[in-house]
């Protein structure tokens, strides 16, 4: 049976950048913070790891969210066969860019919806790319020193300053780079009755 738009949702998230995308839905939810080791397992694919990622995040809140839809996500970058999570230090983040420089960079998002009432869930990964432009030694070490962009996947936030380093963004929903991609998210909530423009 279709839900009402009163319908519980969670978001598995700490990311006050998914908070803001998720808030532009104007649907009401809760947020809990998961406890997962995001760790890549021996010869895990990017696709595998961020599929794994975003369904172990919904999984994790789960118990305590027994009749409710939870959203899970999270985000990789992918580079010459790399696997870029968090760069967590300055120094790792300038080198990201140094790497970045005039290169197109792949980011992988993984959503994932869990139906607790239902047992069941729905999932997606959304791909984006980024054209970096070329990019100078001080300006990586000013922009890193300015918007400390140590949690973030690629080692830039594309809502703030990151967007002075690229070129070129390539993919069906600009989101994603943030870490909802909210095209995918907006499709899986009609599946389960939810929309934020109400019943059709």
């Amino acid at each position: 049976m279709p839900l009402t738009q009163d319908a519980s949702l969670v978001l598995a998230s700490s990311s006050r950048w998914r908070r803001e995308l998720l808030d532009r839905l104007q649907l009401p939810y809760q947020c809990y913070s998961p406890d997962i080791d995001e760790t890549p397992h021996a010869n895990e694919s990017p696709k595998a790891l961020v599929h794994r990622l975003a369904l172990s995040k919904a999984n994790a809140v789960a118990e305590r969210f027994p009749d409710h839809y939870i959203i899970g996500s999270d985000q990789v970058a992918v580079f010459e066969g790399d696997i870029l999570g968090k760069p967590h230090t300055q120094e790792r983040a300038c080198a990201n860019l140094a790497r970045f420089s005039g290169q197109r960079v792949t980011f992988l998002t993984g959503l994932a919806l869990l139906d607790t009432r239902q047992q069941r869930h729905y999932t997606h990964i959304e791909p984006f790319y980024v054209v970096f432009r070329s990019l100078t030694e001080r300006e990586i070490e000013r922009y890193v020193a300015l918007e400390q962009p140590l949690d973030s996947s690629g080692s830039f936030r594309m809502e703030g300053l990151g967007i002075t380093l690229f070129e070129a963004l390539e993919g069906r929903d600009p989101n994603a780079l943030i870490g909802l991609p909210l095209i995918a998210l907006c499709s899986m909530l009609r599946q389960v009755g939810i929309s934020p423009l109400g019943a059709e």
